[in-house]
């Protein structure tokens, strides 16, 4: 698994000054994240909501693998409103962990919009190729089907 190191100095309070090293997380562990801070319709299967904030710090705190002595850093601490870490840390580590685990912007948009929009779902890479299973299908040029790997 990749790792990245992050030395900070002073500039967010002496308690966050140090050694950080962040590690890639893995895509059961990313996905076990998202399941549990995201509510599905029971209906659709649609997102109805997600928190993007619990994700993110969640995601921050299973990649953290090294970090200064005085433990400034608690998962407790990145999900508190009140006594948690500076804003611009918190995106510095953001920005790191999304790189090291491959959170593309548009995941990241998706996430973060699901409380503005309600309706809001993620484009799938496969959805071009999804076929309708409404009823029998015809060999018609527009309507050829690609051979395709089956996973399941």
């Amino acid at each position: 698994m990749r790792t990245e190191p992050l030395d900070l100095d002073d500039r967010f309070g002496k308690e966050y000054a140090g050694h950080y090293v962040f590690q890639e997380i893995t895509w059961a562990k990313r996905s076990r994240i998202i399941q549990k801070h995201t509510r599905y319709s029971k209906m659709t299967g649609q997102v109805e909501s997600s928190d993007f904030v619990a994700i993110q710090a969640e995601t921050i705190w299973a990649s953290l693998k090294e970090q200064p002595e005085s433990k400034p850093i608690s998962l407790e601490k990145l999900l508190s409103e009140t006594d948690g870490i500076p804003i611009d840390l918190g995106e510095i580590f953001s920005k790191v962990v999304n790189k090291l685990c491959n959170v593309s912007r548009e995941e990241t948009t998706f996430l973060s919009g699901q409380s503005e929009d309600k309706s809001q779902t993620l484009a799938s890479q496969t959805s071009d190729s999804a076929k309708s299973s409404g009823g029998p299908q015809t060999n018609s040029p527009n309507n050829q089907q690609e051979p395709s790997n089956n996973f399941s």
